[in-house]
């Protein structure tokens, strides 16, 4: 899964660069909003509890995020918005699930096809691409032990983190560590590693392919790429998930 690894790491840099945007926060406002449609008592809806810990992991000021959930619970007027979810395929068959919260779901559905397009792809039907993956809870974590980055976590004590914190597997993404979680024990990884004084990056459940696809091809990779990019950049899009491997050489390449 080295390509898949690669490509998580360059999302989480972007997210970055896209917080100091603002933009990490209306994507993560709309998320509170959603979810507190459903409560707006943290303590009794686990994925507004999330969302609110994505919030602050992303340093989201508190009256944003009470706002976005006062619209959610319709105590402030605001947008209706809904959360759809598109299937589609890229160059080389490539699976993608592109996750989306917007206020109109026919534009969504026309610009998300024409992004497809562009680069080779086209939307699927529900479930044709969703089979290609599992959902699971991802914590990352810096692979530093301490703040001055002069000494990395060892592959043993990852290891030892994994089993001691519940959680199922873990992978290295360059100066990050995925924690692989059951998604049901997401909260509780969390809370084992905060025993532990572990910082926590970002905490997460996401769409984990089952069986990449390896793409061997430069042009191919390039494309995929420029497509996983373009759709993330859309304002209304939440999250892109692809089942695609490519080689740490050409990944290199591609920068």
């Amino acid at each position: 899964m080295s390509g898949h690894s690669h490509w998580a790491s360059i999302k989480h840099k972007k997210g970055k660069a896209d917080a100091a945007r603002g933009k990490v926060f209306s994507r993560i406002g709309k998320q509170i909003t959603i979810a507190a449609r459903n409560g707006g008592d943290p303590s009794m809806n686990s994925v507004l509890r999330a969302a609110i810990d994505a919030a602050r992991e992303a340093n989201m000021p508190q009256d944003n995020i009470t706002r976005a959930i006062k619209k959610g619970t319709g105590e402030l007027p605001g947008i209706v918005l809904e959360q759809v979810t598109y299937e589609g395929y890229g160059p080389g068959g490539i699976a993608f699930v592109v996750e989306v919260i917007t206020d109109n779901k026919n534009r969504a559905a026309s610009e998300v096809k024409h992004i497809f397009s562009k680069f080779g792809g086209n939307l699927a039907s529900p479930g044709s691409a969703m089979r290609f993956f599992k959902k699971k809870g991802v914590v990352m974590i810096p692979i530093f032990k301490d703040i001055d980055k002069k000494e990395k976590f060892s592959e043993e004590e990852l290891m030892e983190l994994t089993i001691n914190s519940g959680a199922e597997d873990f992978r290295i993404e360059d100066e990050e560590c995925a924690l692989i979680t059951r998604m049901e024990d997401l909260n509780k990884v969390k809370g084992a590693l905060k025993n532990e004084n572990v910082q926590i990056s970002s905490a997460k459940i996401e769409m984990l392919p089952e069986s990449p696809l390896p793409v061997n091809d430069e042009k191919s990779a390039e494309k995929i790429l420029q497509l996983v990019e373009t759709l993330e950049d859309h304002d209304d899009v939440q999250d892109v998930y692809a089942n695609f491997d490519i080689p740490d050489a050409i990944m290199e390449k591609l920068g």
